[in-house]
């Protein structure tokens, strides 16, 4: 890793190349990237920024889930029970499948899987200068529908002062973080970041350690009318895997139990992003990038464990290697009250699948190829105090399979208009409301029955499920204020499905859950984002949701699995000078782990704090998470034998971190 590190910088240092896409409307300055799918206080979208400041406190190399779960209707867990490893998030009880996720616009969700995982770039956050989540449909991105919702991510502003931060730190679990990072701000027009990172943890579970470095380097030109920026993002990671359930009489004599024996997997991933922005009025820019991401590595796979059986030495093999290469080009208009923005994307993308045993050697190989191509045009109207919204998208993707089993090429058309208003009420309160239709083509897995190679029936015809995209009308109405002592955002949400593609709550041979279709569903609700800063030493911060979601199947009624009712996050914050302390409690109610709706995780309470002091150059953090030690779980399923599998997290924790500044 490092010598790859070492061959990107010197590429960089060559290149010269910088920073793109940014949409103010500055004539003789570029500044930083922000992306033209960003809502602002007057879309009329559902939305919750959190600032670099935000991040910077509470991101000490832990997944990205265990910081967006402190949001409303987010929940999330980790296979091996804490904070590193493969860890998932859901968005309204709807899975990361069904989120779209990108780095600049650039979109870094599988084109097959529909997942946006962040294990293979870990310690990502710390080189993320902000983020936004949009719930529900919010505005047109590139990739993945945006149907549940969306998290956009920003690389880092090379407009920061020049510094160099060293960090280490250590915790429960054996759990270690170390990292370099180094900005040199702007100099001659030009700038460079470059970050190492190193995070290790033995697991909470048996066997379920990880081993992971990343690197993240960014560098650019900025001219007065046009600028550059590359991006250059690796990863590597080695798990020791946790992704099986553990039944409840095991976990009553140990918590600890790992059901995965001795499975494992490594991958490497790479992706590279250049990125350009010409000003070519006071009141017009065109922003454009193209992209390229690999991936190569597998993981190992124990069928007799999966089935329940004694273990023998046999052990299978996923194999992956993938290549994904794309562009896109926006272009901004600001007239007046109207600011237009149009734009245009395509990426191709294949992926050679292989399966594998010790002794048998390769079993099959099969690959799957994904393209799609999108076009949209986004505009506000602003008139007075009112502002009308509208968003219409073309999104085109066709699937080809090449393996043992013919399958005909697929492809989906999707249609996806938004319409809104939100008016300024007072110079603090803001309200909106607006409706979208967004469609989603199945993934390969859907279509696969949780296959990786494709199976054929008794004919010779493919075994596929149905390959009917899903629908969601998704209505949000809101309100946001804002104020020297108060920022709230209220908002109501109504998503009306049609063959929506859910969660059954078990899990295929490939270890990824398996889906059913739904004739119709509804998921519907209340989320409120608070702060209140009491005076300059004590803030309060609520982000609880309620919701409340329903499946029709055949007459029948019942809720989605793993949707809880009610999510509360309650934090204060004291800070004095150089020294904070916060404490937060977060409650999530019960939630279903199958469509009978018989079997549960239980609702739980945990009590979380953190201990932050600066002097001088340097930074110390203290994190002491579930300090009640509550035992439980926030995930499980049930088995094809009728057993109950449950995901443990981890008891109390603790993780100090310490930062060194030049």
């Amino acid at each position: 890793m490092i010598r790859s590190f070492a061959l990107a910088l010197v590429a960089l240092l060559v290149g010269n190349f910088v920073v793109a896409q940014d949409t103010l409307r500055s004539y003789n300055t570029l500044n930083e990237v922000v992306v033209p799918y960003v809502a602002d206080k007057l879309t009329p979208v559902t939305f919750q920024n959190i600032s670099s400041a935000a991040l910077d406190k509470k991101s000490v190399g832990q997944e990205p889930s265990f910081i967006l779960n402190q949001l409303p209707s987010i929940t999330n867990y980790s296979d091996a029970g804490h904070s590193q490893g493969y860890s998932y998030f859901r968005m309204r009880g709807i899975d990361q499948t069904r989120i779209n996720i990108s780095l600049d616009g650039v979109p870094l969700n599988d084109p097959e899987d529909q997942g946006g995982y962040f294990s293979n770039y870990p310690d990502l956050l710390n080189s993320v200068s902000r983020m936004q989540i949009q719930r529900g449909a919010g505005t047109s991105k590139n990739g993945v529908a945006s149907y549940g919702g969306s998290l956009q991510l920003f690389s880092p502003d090379l407009h920061d002062s020049a510094k160099t931060t060293i960090g280490v730190g250590y915790g429960s679990f054996n759990s270690l973080r170390a990292f370099g990072e180094y900005n040199s701000g702007i100099k001659n027009g030009k700038a460079l970041y470059a970050r190492v990172s190193e995070v290790y943890s033995d697991g909470y579970k048996y066997n379920s350690a990880n081993n992971s470095q990343s690197a993240f380097v960014s560098g650019g030109w900025f001219g007065n009318k046009t600028s550059w920026k590359l991006n250059i993002l690796a990863g590597h990671q080695q798990n020791e895997l946790a992704w099986i359930g553990v039944s409840d009489s095991l976990i009553a004599i140990d918590r600890k139990t790992n059901a995965n024996k001795n499975e494992k997997d490594e991958f490497t991933q790479w992706m590279t992003q250049l990125l350009n922005r010409w000003q070519l009025s006071s009141s017009s820019s065109l922003q454009s990038g193209l992209y390229y991401s690999t991936q190569k590595g597998g993981y190992d796979y124990n069928n007799n464990n999966f089935l329940g059986l004694p273990t023998t030495d046999e052990l299978f093999h996923y194999g992956f290697q993938y290549q994904l290469a794309g562009f896109y080009s926006n272009y901004n208009l600001v007239w007046k009250g109207l600011d237009v923005t149009t734009g245009v994307h395509g990426n191709v993308y294949n992926r050679q699948h292989t399966y594998t045993e010790r002794t048998l050697g390769q079993l099959y190989t099969n690959t799957g190829y994904k393209n799609e191509a999108s076009a949209f045009a986004k505009a506000i109207y602003h008139l007075g105090s009112l502002s009308l919204f509208t968003d219409l998208q073309y999104r085109y993707t066709e699937f080809d399979y090449h393996g043992t089993v013919h399958l005909n090429k697929l492809n989906w058309n999707f249609f996806n208009p938004k319409a809104g208003a939100s008016i300024q009420i007072s110079p603090e309160l803001v309200a909106y409301y607006s409706i979208a239709r967004t469609g989603r083509e199945p993934t390969r897995n859907d279509l696969f029955l949780g296959n990786d190679d494709l199976l054929a029936d008794s004919t010779g015809s493919p075994l596929i499920s149905t390959t009917a995209p899903e629908f969601v009308v998704d209505h949000e109405a809101g309100l946001r204020y804002q104020s020297k002592k108060w920022n709230i955002n209220l908002n109501w949400y109504y998503m009306n499905f049609e063959n929506e593609i859910v969660l059954n709550g078990k899990f295929g041979p490939n270890g990824l859950a398996l889906t059913n279709n739904v004739e119709k569903s509804f998921r519907t609700g209340v989320e409120l984002s608070a702060t209140f800063h009491v005076d300059r030493h004590f803030t309060f911060i609520n982000n609880s949701s309620y919701n409340h979601s329903r499946i029709k199947e055949q007459k029948t009624i019942f809720s989605p699995i793993l949707t809880p009712a009610v999510i509360i996050n309650q934090e204060v914050v004291y800070g004095y000078r150089n020294f904070s302390i916060g404490m937060t409690v977060r409650y999530q109610d019960k939630s279903f782990i199958d469509f009978a709706n018989t079997s549960s995780v239980k609702g739980y309470t945990l009590l979380n704090s953190r201990i932050g002091y600066n002097y001088k150059r340097f930074e110390f953090a203290v994190f002491a998470d579930n300090l009640t030690n509550a035992k439980y779980f926030n995930n499980g399923y049930v088995d094809y034998d009728g057993s109950k599998k449950y995901f443990v997290q981890a008891p109390t924790t603790v993780y100090a971190s310490i930062k060194y500044t030049l």
